[in-house]
């Protein structure tokens, strides 16, 4: 083979990675558009599907079957091994800790609070959490420490009540609190094990990177992620102790909704709340979403492309909307989500949010 002919790519070379940057990440359709006066100024892109607990697509739009990361969306699915192993029980979990366990909290004191008060009970302090110190989320608790003159800890990492339930499932396993995040650990493997279970999926089909609490983090498609919240929510056709332990973090997120994440402007907590724990709902970094639906035998999975939050809120209303997932009443307590009104800071209205599917 002459110079020439080595330095040219064959032929396929270029449809190939033309093919694989799809595959990466793929042309999505606009989900919401953001009107200034009569001209679009930005669109969300995005996907969602509609399952059911045996995995059938009821309905959806974009690339449902692409994997994404789920980030924080999936931590009922990581806590089922600390309630099936008995770990909740032995150290005397109260529901409002089992939906902290779930969590993504602002940080407020119900939230810092009931993870001291887990880590006392196990023999650990502050100290033993490798989530990383973060400011919290509630302006209340910001305002605090900056009064205080002190620096946001551990405690204040929004996975904190996560981290708390990984290392009591750690300690009642009786293993080594220090590897508690390794992917290898007894802890993680047990998580991994039942994050399959739930989602269906080949292990060859999950990917695990490292999420920004350090913890491991998983790729599905949404589809994945639907199925294992219609799963949660409506758990009749699990084994008994893992119908029970759905039961047990669905009632203690009705009974607690502003444990799973605070009470400033956070619409999970307002979709448990104005839902009263029928609707099971929970949020993952870079604009993902999952709500279970309880007596319904569905879920819907969202994912943003851009991460922007802004375009995923009114994206989960209209979904609750014309699923009938949502009461009248309900959707009207969750109007402020949706932003339909666009206004500057001189209070004139100047735009407008629109549904683009």
């Amino acid at each position: 083979m002459d110079a020439q002919t080595r330095t040219k790519p064959p032929a396929a070379a270029e449809p190939r990675a033309t093919q694989a940057r799809a595959e990466l990440y793929p042309e999505n359709p606009p989900l919401v558009r953001l009107w200034r006066g009569t001209r679009v100024e930005s669109q969300h892109r995005g996907a969602w599907v509609l399952c059911d607990a045996d995995g059938t697509v009821i309905d959806g739009m974009g690339s449902w079957k692409v994997p994404i990361f789920t980030r924080s969306s999936v931590k009922c699915l990581q806590a089922l091994p600390l309630i099936e192993s008995g770990a909740a029980e032995h150290f005397g979990f109260s529901d409002a800790e089992i939906a902290l366990a779930l969590s993504s909290h602002n940080a407020e004191a119900i939230h810092t609070e009931g993870v001291k008060r887990v880590l006392a009970r196990i023999g650990l302090d502050a100290g033993a959490l490798q989530c990383g110190a973060q400011a919290p989320g509630d302006p209340e608790a910001r305002n605090a420490l900056r009064d205080a003159k002190a620096r946001p800890t551990a405690l204040h990492n929004n996975c904190s009540g996560k981290h708390a339930g990984f290392l009591a499932l750690t300690r009642h396993l009786g293993a080594d609190p220090e590897h508690y995040l390794d992917p290898a650990s007894p802890a993680q493997k047990l998580v991994r094990h039942a994050v399959l279970e739930m989602t269906s999926l080949a292990d060859r089909e999950l990917y695990t990177a490292i999420d920004g609490c350090s913890a491991p983090t998983f790729q599905m498609p949404l589809t994945a992620l639907a199925t294992a919240f219609a799963r949660v929510s409506n758990p009749d056709g699990l084994r008994p102790e893992r119908r029970a332990a759905c039961e047990r973090m669905l009632d203690a997120v009705a009974a607690n909704p502003a444990m799973i994440a605070g009470n400033h402007q956070r619409i999970c907590t307002d979709i448990a709340r104005v839902s009263g724990g029928r609707l099971f709902p929970k949020v993952g970094g870079e604009a993902v979403y999952a709500i279970g639906v309880r007596g319904k035998d569905r879920a819907l999975a969202i994912k943003i492309d851009d991460g922007n939050y802004r375009g995923m809120h009114p994206v989960i209303v209209e979904l609750l909307r014309r699923f009938g997932f949502a009461t009248p009443d309900e959707l009207a307590a969750l109007e402020s989500w949706e932003e339909k009104r666009i206004t500057n800071w001189a209070g004139l209205e100047v735009g407008r949010t629109e549904i683009a599917f």
